[in-house]
């Protein structure tokens, strides 16, 4: 077993890891219980009822983060004519057609997120053996695949993120910056949730949101209460 170094263990000392705490508790703890000398990130791990290996199970979706990530976002856009202007000056880092997609085959991969018009994914569905498994596909779910190509730049830049579920039925998301402090994260927290509970499919049984955990990048894993988090939504 990996030992922790001297920092987590003063953090914890005095916290008992295997407690489930009040989400607003459980929050102002993971922002206290940050070891790291930089500024890390706060996740949330969310366990839902639902058995990902059935379509009609499946958790995606994507979410605007009301005080974004806090990081900046390498955003290209796959776009022609009109649109490659349009999302340049939305931000994105890069635009263009059937030249980035070779840019891309030839090892270029310096971007965080991409957005495409739906003209162009038969193109960019080329390279989907080189983006889709560093999750940078665009997808018309998350809203990526869009002829709006200026608002999907806006968003992404602004801190736009993007999850889905994955096969033990866990959702993965960042929440922001240690330094967010615990109310701004609070509040990203909750337009996550919001959306992640709109999007509950029919045919998920049972309990939805089973379980969940907050942690800094490098910090313990802070449990939390669901029956906070419900009380959070029914307020």
């Amino acid at each position: 077993m990996a030992k922790h170094g001297k920092k987590y263990r003063e953090a914890v000392k005095d916290l008992d890891l295997t407690n489930k705490f009040d989400l607003t508790e459980a929050m102002a703890l993971t922002v206290k219980t940050g070891v790291a000398k930089f500024d890390e990130t706060v996740d949330v791990a969310l366990c839902l009822g639902v058995n990902p290996k059935y379509s009609d199970q499946m958790v995606r979706g994507a979410v605007s983060l009301p005080h974004g990530l806090g990081k900046s976002v390498r955003v290209v856009a796959f776009c022609k004519g009109d649109k490659e202007a349009e999302a340049r000056e939305a931000g994105a880092d890069i635009a263009g057609g059937d030249e980035l997609i070779e840019k891309i085959k030839g090892g270029f991969l310096d971007f965080d997120k991409a957005v495409a018009t739906p003209d162009m994914m038969a193109s960019v569905g080329k390279i989907g053996k080189i983006l889709g498994p560093r999750g940078l596909m665009p997808n018309a779910k998350t809203g990526t695949v869009t002829f709006d190509i200026a608002k999907a730049v806006q968003e992404l830049k602004a801190g736009k993120v993007e999850f889905k579920v994955d096969k033990a039925g866990v959702l993965h998301v960042p929440l922001g910056k240690r330094s967010f402090g615990a109310e701004k994260l609070l509040d990203n927290f909750r337009a996550l949730i919001d959306t992640v509970m709109r999007l509950k499919p029919s045919a998920a049984k049972g309990t939805y949101l089973q379980a969940m955990a907050l942690a800094t990048t490098m910090g313990p894993g802070i449990k939390v209460d669901t029956q906070s988090v419900r009380k959070l939504l029914e307020g």
